[in-house]
């Protein structure tokens, strides 16, 4: 199996698929060939771009894996039950993100925070049945530090590295509680923060996405956890 990585929130809407993107941008930049897998994409509906259209248009990254698709914005499994469609099992997605395999590097990102029914499992029990580590994408603002402590201690309960913390949307303007949210946030969960995304990165142009990627995250990290072979 190549290197895996995967891809949690703290929540939803914390930049989740900004970050992925910008990960494969990363590792694209220094070679590597590059698979991302989304298990399961919600309140998208069929032919419509989703979050793999936005990972490939910023990263340029066009070998992307997407299981299963529901129409209304909710957690997979409910999104799932209210159409009539079957829930995604985990062994089928194992086969699936094993399907790209002879890939470098295969990111997989979750639906919405660690513990939410991406079909009948959770990202955290795809994690552990694969042994691979997480990145945790946190927002920077009141209520992160709850929000992230309470996701890394699920990940240590459960035997599952937490490959680091990212802030997914770096405000231009920091306010004071997101200023000591960057020191306080590796002290509460005892987990590095190794990158941070700038607001609105979402909405450059490729081009400038790409070529800035890399300078977002810690370049030590980056050489053990993404571009170092499994």
């Amino acid at each position: 199996m190549s290197r895996l990585l995967f891809i949690t929130g703290t929540s939803t809407d914390v930049g989740k698929t900004i970050v992925t993107a910008a990960l494969a941008a990363t590792a694209r930049a220094a070679g590597l060939d590059v698979a991302v897998c989304k298990p399961a994409q919600t309140g998208v509906a069929p032919g419509e771009p989703g979050d793999l259209a936005e990972i490939t248009r910023l990263s340029g990254v066009t070998r992307t894996l997407e299981l299963a698709r529901y129409p209304e914005p909710l957690a997979p499994d409910t999104a799932a039950r209210r159409c009539g469609r079957p829930l995604l099992t985990l062994s089928e997605t194992i086969a699936g993100i094993e399907s790209c395999a002879d890939a470098d590097l295969v990111l997989v990102e979750g639906a919405g925070g660690l513990l939410v029914r991406i079909g009948d499992f959770t990202l955290l029990d795809l994690a552990q049945k694969l042994g691979a580590p997480v990145l945790l994408v946190a927002a920077p603002g009141l209520g992160t530090l709850n929000h992230s402590e309470l996701t890394t201690r699920a990940m240590t309960a459960a035997g599952v590295p937490c490959a680091g913390l990212v802030i997914g949307s770096w405000p231009a303007t920091a306010d004071l509680a997101s200023e000591c949210n960057r020191t306080d946030l590796p002290a509460v969960t005892g987990v590095d923060l190794i990158g941070s995304i700038p607001s609105g990165a979402g909405s450059w142009p490729a081009p400038d996405f790409t070529a800035a990627a890399p300078t977002w995250f810690d370049p030590t990290w980056t050489a053990r956890h993404l571009l170092t072979p499994a």
